[in-house]
């Protein structure tokens, strides 16, 4: 039996060693042939969902081209003779292309690619670990790794966790094992017989009273015949989980932040994964770069650091870079003449027309008036010419005192405001200096033209009472409603106020409503500087158009079309149809003068219909009229798919 154990050894011994010969061997054909695990795209069966386009029962089209003939087109390839045969495609596994052009659509783009090992890379006691980074706009950004696992790597795994497992069962968890339970009711049945009695009794009975009863405490006793050295063992080994989770679970499994963790029981081929990264697009965004890189581990070491791969490229399109970025212009009538206005509320005493620039909020409202003076003074566009000055009373009292009154506080308000302006004018001219005329013979001044000042009277504020009580959300209907009937039926205003006197809502009316009645309206009369007719007739910028279009470059669909829905134009059609709003695209685009732009849109228009007929008909109209889209047509899924499925573009 001896015998038989050590051969039994002797031959575990020999197929270990055999083994991590084998291993050995094979990372140093690794290491040197640089072997790598690398990028490749995928075939034409695509991991992806199918653009969703209706099904077409034939593969034959008879469409009328450019110049107005007929033509058949049908799904075909060039054979060895140069001649074009209708056949069915049979795809290869993969393509050696380092680069594919993919279609954003809705704000965001699938990058499709697959991750490639050679079998030779492949070993049970290994794990792979693949970093695909992505490269954009000078950024990079770690995307989820693939863990490729052997077998005999996710054993040793789960040998480490059960080791770690049997430490903690190890942990004695019920502290009443360290207790001697036998030699404390013998304590207890010896010296406290009262207390061992009770010993099934479940009564709570606090430290303190029990020592005052027994003269020694329960947590005394209890230690006394507690297992001291068994306590401390336990505690050292609670004090290891740590150390002993790192010496078990040298490769601990990871289950988040990775996109796939595989377990290969036999390595018969490459390994192959498809790897879908969706991404949300931004306006400068163009292209995307793919590397990977990883690592070979046996446990916790790191048997091989895997090369970095050629990157893959993806280059993005956008139904965006199909708007048509031409500025527009509107048709603008100027006049010489320009009126603008504001309003402010000048404080008075009561029934006085005399203005302290002091009193409640004048400082304020009298200096924003004296702003708008000097900011048009000092317009270098328009000259002001004349201010006129309307002062408005609330309706208490009588008509006549209140249109008095109302004429001599407008005059005042010239009179303080008039004083301004001249002040204004001699400040401009002293700052402004002189200079000499061209032929230096004379001194010259700027020319600050004096501001006339017209004062009026409004009178009593009926029209702005009758918007502030429509307007007002604490009066109640019925409330308003007899505010209106009032104001109809009395056309004399002393009458009208006394009338409206009785109404239940008068005090509310005139506590609240009437100070805001008591304005100063200001009047602006101003003319373009040297502007001699009173109208020409300009172009401007559409600002308002061009935002539109600026939303669709930065691929603001939404925000684009509600700019741009009014004009109803080729623009217009580029958001409905990156909305996917294809009909209301195709009602705009039938209306539009046929050419390159729009043949292209209707094409996508069709294609997304299952039209193929009409789709290629456009498509090809397009080409040729601009040969750009012959080059676009491989960029959009919709254009794409039918030129590989009738191989357009061969000629």
């Amino acid at each position: 039996m001896k015998r038989l154990s050590f051969s039994g050894l002797a031959f575990l011994a020999i197929a270990a060693a055999i083994a991590s010969c084998g291993t050995s061997h094979k990372l140093h054909q690794i290491k040197s042939s640089e072997l790598k695990a690398d990028l490749t795209l995928p075939d034409g069966n695509s991991s992806l969902p199918e653009l969703q386009l209706p099904e077409v029962q034939r593969d034959t089209l008879r469409i009328v081209d450019f110049e107005g003939h007929q033509t058949l087109i049908m799904n075909a390839i060039r054979d060895v003779d140069g001649e074009m045969v209708a056949t069915d495609r049979i795809t290869a596994s993969y393509v050696t292309a380092r680069f594919r052009n993919v279609a954003e659509r809705g704000g965001k783009v699938d990058l499709e690619f697959q991750v490639r090992v050679p079998e030779r890379m492949l070993d049970s006691k290994w794990q792979l670990r693949l970093n695909p980074d992505m490269f954009m706009l000078g950024d990079s950004l770690r995307l989820d790794p693939v863990l490729i696992t052997g077998s005999g790597y996710r054993k040793a795994q789960l040998r480490g966790y059960q080791q770690y497992r049997r430490f903690l069962d190890s942990i004695i968890t019920d502290t009443t094992v360290f207790i001697n339970r036998h030699d404390l009711e013998i304590f207890l049945e010896r010296n406290l017989p009262d207390l061992y009695a009770l010993k099934s009794d479940t009564t709570f009975v606090s430290d303190d009273d029990f020592a005052s009863r027994y003269g020694v405490t329960e947590q005394e006793a209890v230690e006394h015949y507690t297992y001291g050295m068994l306590v401390r063992w336990n505690k050292r080994r609670i004090g290891m989980k740590d150390a002993m989770y790192r010496r078990f679970v040298k490769a601990p499994i990871v289950s988040e932040g990775i996109r796939l963790d595989t377990v290969l029981r036999d390595s018969n081929g490459d390994f192959i994964y498809n790897y879908v990264q969706t991404i949300r697009t931004t306006p400068a965004l163009r292209k995307v770069d793919i590397r990977l890189s990883g690592d070979i581990r046996e446990q916790d070491k790191r048997l091989y650091t895997i090369p970095q791969s050629e990157p893959l490229t993806f280059y993005i399109s956008s139904l965006a870079t199909l708007a048509d970025n031409t500025e527009r212009y509107v048709d603008k009538v100027l006049s010489r003449r320009v009126e603008a206005n504001t309003a402010c509320y000048i404080e008075f005493q009561q029934g006085k027309a005399v203005i302290k620039p002091d009193m409640g909020n004048n400082p304020e409202e009298i200096g924003r008036i004296k702003s708008n003076i000097r900011s048009l003074v000092s317009n270098e566009t328009f000259d002001l010419d004349s201010i006129t000055i309307a002062s408005f009373a609330s309706p208490e009292g009588r008509q006549r005192d209140n249109e008095t009154l109302s004429e001599r506080r407008a005059a005042a308000v010239v009179e303080h405001f008039s004083r301004y302006a001249m002040h204004l004018r001699d400040s401009l001219l002293r700052d402004a200096g002189a200079f000499l005329s061209i032929d230096g013979t004379r001194m010259e001044r700027p020319q600050i033209p004096v501001i006339r000042f017209r004062s009026r009277s409004g009178g009593e504020n009926w029209s702005m009472l009758d918007a502030l009580v429509s307007e007002d959300r604490n009066m109640s209907e019925a409330a308003k409603q007899q505010y209106r009937e009032v104001v109809d039926r009395y056309g004399n205003l002393d009458e009208r106020e006394k009338a409206l006197g009785r109404n239940t809502s008068y005090r509310y009316i005139r506590e609240h409503l009437y100070p805001r009645l008591r304005i100063v309206k200001f009047d602006f009369y101003l003319h373009r500087k040297g502007m001699i007719r009173d109208t020409i007739h300009t172009t401007e910028l559409d600002t308002a158009y061009m935002r539109g279009v600026r939303l669709i470059r930065q691929r603001d669909f939404k925000g684009a079309l509600e700019v741009l829905r009014p004009y109803s134009d080729y623009n217009t059609a580029v958001a409905l149809l990156a909305l996917d709003r294809n009909t209301s695209a195709y009602e705009i685009l039938e209306k539009l003068p046929r050419d390159a732009r729009t043949d292209y849109l209707m094409a996508i228009i069709f294609s997304r219909r299952g039209d193929d007929r009409s789709a290629v008909e456009h498509y090809l109209h397009a080409c040729a009229r601009d040969g750009a889209f012959v080059h676009r047509g491989r960029l959009d899924p919709e254009i794409s798919a039918l030129i590989r499925k009738y191989g357009l573009n061969n000629e």
